[in-house]
């Protein structure tokens, strides 16, 4: 189904009064929208980026890399290039950096990686569906003690359940108590390279290698258009179905608006990208799920313009996981056809916490692929392999000195930007060695060299444009890279350590949501988006309960 047919002019979209306005379309947007519709309310779905068709969503060969070396020598993508889908996906899914802007100190780089479009960042996800587990839920030690969510594992369940089934999720059930196993499809197989990589880790390291968890494949033949990961090929054309949700695309959110004399929100302003004009849209519910530094810079602004914040921790603790990579080879004699790189078509060692000899609190996992995106063998410098990876992500610990805040400046609109600041702790780059450390082991007892990427490919195009990237450095990449900000308007059993309540809502204004990375009081290690679509389901059926429907 098009989202692109509208029954009312964006005017009467503006000026009517809505149930619900939901803002953003992405993996949580999609879910807000298809739930509050099915349970009967008027909703009116903001996004701040165009309507794209799929055409120009996805784009094609050779376009796509044109555009990206255009996006990196304008400086349009200066900072988001460096994260490896970029170079996987259309850079038109990727915000200019330019009309854009956020800051952060010159010393402590965030690679904030945006997609303002119809859809968002679900349009470049992985697909990795992974669900937390009770001790995730529980907590991890930080500067402030023991830091722990409002909700377990089994307040989820059937919402896991629910998302798992209409999303089609593939992978095998491990029996992990660190990785609780989902309501999944039969797993896609493993290469040839990838079994040989397990079965050696099982025998000399009595390590587990399980089937990674997520979405197959795209086949348009048979999915549509759009990526069955993505909103716009999943939750969006169900919502739209209901008769009960209207688009307006190409608007940013700016700011929330209080009634008089009250802790309710009535409304919000909304500036059209098209021309900087401001708008006030009326509705009995908002539903923040912008992405975690988009929703935190509305409230941010809300602040400013009296919305309380109890806590005095909005913008606070914010996190993302800490990440590094290796490349590597192993030997492969034949050149037989290579499937994709997909969340489900790739592996994983599910480590979590229990880590031998670790110095640091929390925990990770290494997620890799091997013989699965290898280019020509005209650009391989070692014929006869197959190249592999290996990337780690773990739990960061939330530090109130990480934050967003505004930086006083403004966009071409006048609306205030963000300000990033932060930094990995002594124990993420603990993690980040232990995390190498294992990598080497891996690798090493599959027969496999590790190698930067540099040796392994010729990219004779690329490399001069990416000499320098911090993300492709031996250590820690910098925050933001791994794409999994979380934090900011943390859950709390009560106002005093939480911005939202339990069920997402504002504890300074109930009838305000916030379901996205935003409401995380921890990181955890496990790939976010699953559980952020799980708390946003929960958030609004509980929302429908309490007005009747």
């Amino acid at each position: 189904m098009s989202l692109r047919v509208f029954t009312a002019s964006r005017n009467e979209l503006i000026n009517g009064s809505w149930d619900a306005i939901v803002v953003g379309s992405g993996a949580c947007g999609g879910v807000a929208a298809l739930t509050l519709a099915e349970g009967g309310a008027r909703v009116l779905l903001i996004d701040a980026g165009p309507d794209l068709t799929p055409q120009t969503a996805l784009g094609s060969e050779p376009a796509n890399s044109m555009r990206r070396l255009a996006g990196l020598s304008s400086g349009s993508h200066r900072l988001q290039a460096q994260h490896p889908g970029y170079w996987k996906a259309n850079p038109r899914l990727y915000a200019d950096e330019r009309l854009h802007p956020y800051s952060h100190p010159p010393d402590r780089p965030f690679l904030w990686t945006r997609g303002l479009q119809v859809g968002g960042r679900s349009l470049t996800w992985g697909g990795i569906t992974l669900r937390l587990s009770d001790e995730d839920f529980a907590g991890v030690e930080s500067p402030d003690g023991l830091t722990a969510w409002p909700i377990r594992a089994a307040d989820l369940e059937g919402d896991y359940v629910a998302l798992e089934r209409m999303l089609r999720v593939h992978g095998r059930r491990d029996g992990l108590p660190q990785l609780p196993d989902g309501d999944t499809q039969e797993p896609l197989p493993l290469t040839t390279a990838e079994q040989r990589f397990a079965a050696a880790l099982r025998d000399q390291l009595a390590l587990q290698v399980i089937h990674s968890r997520g979405f197959g494949p795209h086949h348009p033949e048979r999915d549509g258009p759009w990526p069955r990961s993505s909103s716009r090929g999943s939750t969006l054309p169900q919502a739209m179905a209901t008769g009960r949700v209207q688009m307006l695309s190409g608007h940013l959110l700016e700011q929330l608006v209080l009634e008089n004399g009250s802790e309710r929100v009535k409304g919000a302003v909304v500036v059209d990208q098209a021309n900087g004009n401001r708008r006030t849209v009326i509705a009995d519910l908002v539903v923040l799920c912008a992405s975690t530094i988009q929703t935190l810079a509305i409230l941010l602004r809300s602040r400013e313009q009296g919305l309380k914040d109890p806590s005095e921790r909005l913008g606070t603790r914010l996190m993302d996981h800490v990440s590094t990579s290796q490349f590597f080879c192993m030997p492969e004699p034949s050149e037989s056809p290579q499937p994709p790189l997909t969340g489900a078509g790739s592996f994983f060692l599910p480590f979590g916490r229990h880590l031998e000899g670790a110095n640091f609190h929390g925990g990770y996992g290494l997620w890799g692929g091997i013989g699965r995106f290898d280019p020509p063998a005209v650009l391989r410098r070692r014929p006869g392999t197959v190249t592999g990876f290996l990337i780690g992500h773990g739990e960061v610990i939330p530090q109130a000195s990480n934050r967003v805040s505004l930086s006083g400046a403004v966009d071409r609109w006048g609306v205030a930007v963000p300000h990033i600041d932060c930094q990995w702790s002594t124990n993420e780059i603990a993690m980040v060695a232990h995390m190498r450390h294992q990598m080497q082991r891996c690798i090493k007892a599959a027969g496999g060299e590790a190698l930067p990427l540099k040796d392994l490919f010729r990219l004779p195009l690329i490399e001069p444009l990416l000499q320098g990237a911090v993300a492709l450095s031996d250590g820690a990449s910098p925050p933001g890279y791994y794409i999994h900000e979380v934090g900011g308007a943390a859950m709390g059993a009560d106002p005093s350590i939480g911005v939202v309540d339990p069920f997402n809502r504002l504890w300074a204004a109930p009838n305000v949501l916030v379901v996205d990375g935003a409401c995380w009081p921890t990181s955890a290690w496990q790939s976010p988006t699953l559980t952020m679509m799980a708390i946003t389901r929960r958030a609004c059926l509980q929302a429908l309960r309490s007005r009747g429907g």
